[in-house]
């Protein structure tokens, strides 16, 4: 079945060492993609027009682009147009981080355009503050109606890391290729092993935070029923 090569030498430790560069350019995107989303997500919510025609031709633009043309744009076009040296990961947590925000900020905005206009205005008539008005009634109800989608957000960018391996990044899927080629001839099935292995790497990372997201969907759906 091709599971022997993981047993060969440190092929197992070098799958799992690629799953780390995965998770970590997953999670340090993800940390800057919602500090960054929150705020373009509270910027869209303003009637200014040129913030919106900005921010939706943002959006727009990062939706229809696919993520591996936007990986080759940063990782080549700015080393040869702008003359920029931009390592192989940073180009990538550049990308996911562009991405991300964009899937925060529409998040955001449709959080906030959610509640409706009439907490406003009765939190103002008690004599609240704006500030006040944003962390006692707002930001918690939007907390919620954000979260279980932020999660997914999270687990759909562990798996697009698969990505930057066409960059050059020498993660979990890349490594897995290795293996594969150099135990070619000895285990002509190492690639069901291997990439079997793979899946179940992705599995472990992402079905926890799958079971949070809908563990917290089902607490708060209760408590608001």
């Amino acid at each position: 079945m091709g599971f022997d090569v993981l047993l060969k030498g440190t092929n197992l430790l070098r799958l799992l060492t690629g799953l780390w560069v995965a998770l970590r350019i997953s999670l340090i995107s993800v940390l800057i993609s919602m500090a960054l989303g929150v705020v373009l997500g509270c910027l869209m919510t303003l009637d200014k027009p040129f913030i919106r025609i900005v921010s939706k031709g943002y959006l727009e633009l990062i939706r229809i682009m696919p993520q591996m043309v936007l990986l080759f744009l940063v990782y080549f076009g700015t080393t040869r147009a702008l003359g920029i040296n931009i390592s192989a990961e940073l180009s990538s947590i550049i990308v996911f981080s562009l991405w991300g925000t964009a899937e925060m900020a529409d998040l955001v905005r449709g959080a906030l355009r959610s509640i409706p206009r009439i907490q406003y205005e009765s939190s103002y008539s008690l004599g609240m503050t704006l500030s006040q008005t944003y962390r006692y009634i707002i930001i918690p109800q939007i907390i919620r109606r954000m979260l279980p989608l932020s999660i997914n957000l999270v687990t759909r960018m562990i798996k697009t890391t698969s990505l930057v391996m066409m960059i050059g990044i020498v993660e979990v899927l890349k490594v897995g290729q290795q293996i594969i080629e150099a135990n070619r001839k000895s285990s002509p099935n190492a690639a069901f092993g291997v990439f079997a292995t793979i899946f179940l790497l992705y599995f472990l990372a992402c079905w926890p935070i799958s079971l949070l997201s809908k563990s917290l969907e089902k607490k708060w759906d209760s408590s608001n029923g």
